[in-house]
């Protein structure tokens, strides 16, 4: 790396890459849940229309839902797993570079 914005453009694509790797693993986050809750919405609906209904989410239900999101997470460990190293690997590479360059601020903090 030659010049300081030659240096401060690679840490910014570092940085956005990081931030995409956090955001598919949020999107993998929200998936799981969303399915635990219509599975578990699913379940209680056919459980309860032997008669009466309950729109209220009760203590059994969020059993029920904590039961499927652990199941659905065991179901894509691989990929979480993966994905949760990438981002520690990707968080060392930018922490070093921060050294080796001494770059200590965030690109957003610099801006004034």
């Amino acid at each position: 790396m030659k010049t300081y914005a030659e240096q401060r453009a690679m840490l910014a694509r570092m940085e956005a890459a990081h931030a995409e790797t956090e955001h598919h693993l949020a999107v993998i986050e929200r998936q799981i849940e969303a399915r635990a809750e219509r599975m578990t919405t699913s379940r209680r609906v056919k459980a309860r229309q032997s008669g009466r209904t309950s729109a209220t989410w009760s203590r059994a239900d969020e059993r029920d839902f904590q039961a499927n999101v652990a199941a659905l997470r065991f179901e894509r460990r691989g990929e979480i797993d993966a994905l949760s190293r990438k981002l520690a690997r990707q968080a060392g590479a930018i922490a070093a570079f921060r050294v080796r360059y001494r770059i200590n601020e965030p690109a957003w903090e610099s801006v004034s």
